[in-house]
């Protein structure tokens, strides 16, 4: 019997060049029309595919070193396909970011895109981490997202895949809460601290020199291209919660329902997205432009 293609998906995160495209992308962008100077080694936790590495590197003539650190197995085999043409100017690691080893690096740029959710509800390791193996005069660029919750803690991709779930029965909507808790599988919106709430706890290792705020809106094309997305950005952290024979109806479902949104509203989601750019020192009151 044949897999499904969104079941391949889900299971070793493939297709994630193409689905970055509709959010993470610009992130990465956005980081490194921030980053300072002519940096000489930048390191990228949770480097993914390899994207931010690539552009950095063709950005930056004076990369010397682009290092990554990325725990999927899958991820990092991709990346070193990608990164083949710039020789040892990269190194890849494969780390776990709850437990990250030290590195033999002292960088000059440590950039972080989209990751910091899912370290939750242990993210000051990896800030105390940064903070031990970054330059003193070093730079910190992070993004991180702040989708409104409900009552629940619920919200972004919480809800369209609670809508995905209530459209295939699985569950009555207001019995998706316990759902998710049953699975365990935590909300994204709850494993999204408010921005004050991260300022403090950055606060309490780098000083924020500045902060930018922008409102990522993601819309598609079609239902197929939104199921692309969720099962190369997320996996199976939702799909777990239907049995697998139900799992290629599950990925179809939340492509329909983000479909059904863009059709209503125009646009599937919207949230508001921070950039921050750290560095080592006490905290001073920082400028927040949008």
């Amino acid at each position: 019997m044949t897999t499904p293609a969104a079941e391949i998906q889900a299971r070793t995160l493939a297709g994630y060049a193409d689905a970055s495209k509709l959010r993470q992308e610009h992130d990465r962008d956005w980081v490194l029309g921030h980053v300072p100077g002519q940096p000489e080694t930048l390191l990228d936790l949770g480097s993914g595919i390899g994207q931010l590495l690539q552009a950095a590197l063709d950005r930056f003539p004076t990369l010397r070193q682009a290092v990554g650190l990325e725990r999927s197995p899958h991820r990092i085999a991709e990346a070193a396909e990608r990164l083949r043409p710039y020789g040892d100017r990269v190194v890849l690691h494969a780390a776990d970011l709850n437990a990250p080893e030290p590195v033999p690096y002292q960088p000059d740029v440590v950039t972080m895109t989209s990751v910091l959710h899912w370290l939750y509800p242990t993210e000051e390791r990896i800030v105390s981490w940064v903070r031990g193996q970054l330059a003193p005069d070093g730079s910190f660029l992070l993004t991180t997202y702040h989708p409104v919750p409900d009552e629940h803690g619920l919200g972004g991709e919480d809800e369209i895949v609670a809508d995905a779930l209530t459209a295939l029965g699985v569950v009555r909507r207001d019995d998706v809460p316990g759902l998710f808790a049953a699975g365990g599988v935590l909300p994204i919106a709850t494993r999204t601290r408010p921005a004050d709430d991260l300022e403090g706890l950055l606060g309490r290792y780098f000083r924020v020199a500045e902060v930018h705020e922008r409102d990522a809106v993601v819309t598609v094309d079609s239902a197929g291209q939104y199921g692309h997305f969720h099962a190369a950005t997320f996996g199976d952290y939702y799909g777990r919660l239907v049995e697998p024979a139900r799992r290629p109806e599950f990925f179809r479902a939340v492509g329909e329902a983000a479909w059904r949104r863009q059709e209503e509203r125009g646009w599937v989601s919207h949230m508001p997205v921070w950039l921050w750019r750290l560095t080592p020192g006490d905290q001073r009151a920082l400028s927040r432009e949008e």
